[in-house]
């Protein structure tokens, strides 16, 4: 992450001084964060007398590092998890839902429109009910190590198979074919932390071209981990 905020701080103004701790100051590891920040009144979230995972949020998913799973073959503890329940112990009936799409874009669930945030707040609340959405990762950092990470992504799971669903429905075989073949260029890009840069906004203008047509709605449903889809329809379909 250091060097995604670097690089989006640079973008956004080439003439500020970015100050590294963890690359130049002594504070190296999570122990000497942790004590620098309650010095300087920095509140941080962790449990009391245990270091805390390496936790990052956001509205699409929450990532864990560290402890445990520096150790890529420990499985995770249960409870690390922040958003979900295991699985095992969802629901054991299917909730069905609708998820309605413009142009690319959720707007509705279960044909109710809702802002962005609010949106992502809900179909996070019903992947994490449901056990929807526990990645275990090991990835490959940019600056050329491996790492192994745990994420919760309950509301992106669901919003990936459905987005797919109706692109299915929307899309020429040739743009869809297309689409696909960049996607790993531009999620590298993301990834690294190159969202303000040329070669991002060139793919995005792509695909936001092929999202002029997705438009309708998917009815899914959820059940102890898994996302079924179970219909789709648009006004602009060129199944026949």
């Amino acid at each position: 992450d250091q060097v995604r905020f670097e690089i989006g701080a640079y973008a956004l103004n080439p003439d500020i001084k970015v100050i590294a701790p963890w690359r130049e100051w002594d504070l190296n590891s999570r122990e000497k964060l942790l004590s620098y920040a309650e010095s300087a009144g920095i509140p941080i979230e962790k449990k009391a007398n245990k270091s805390p995972y390496s936790m990052d949020a956001n509205l699409l998913h929450i990532s864990f590092e560290g402890l445990i799973l520096e150790d890529p073959n420990v499985e995770p503890e249960e409870d690390m998890w922040r958003w979900s329940v295991s699985p095992m112990n969802a629901p054991n009936e299917p909730e069905s839902i609708s998820i309605t799409f413009e142009k690319g874009d959720g707007v509705a669930i279960n044909g109710e429109r809702l802002s962005p945030a609010a949106f992502w707040g809900k179909l996070n609340e019903l992947g994490g009910k449901h056990g929807i959405g526990r990645l275990d990762l090991v990835e490959n950092r940019y600056v050329g190590m491996k790492s192994r990470g745990c994420y919760e992504t309950p509301g992106g799971s669901i919003y990936l198979k459905a987005h797919r669903a109706i692109e299915s429905l929307c899309l020429d075989r040739e743009e869809a074919h297309l689409k696909d073949s960049i996607m790993p260029k531009y999620a590298e890009l993301i990834y690294n932390g190159y969202w303000f840069s040329p070669e991002r906004e060139a793919l995005q203008a792509l695909i936001d071209k092929t999202q002029q047509r997705v438009s309708g709605v998917v009815r899914l449903k959820l059940y102890k981990g898994n996302v079924i889809v179970i219909g789709r329809e648009s006004k602009n379909s060129l199944f026949s």
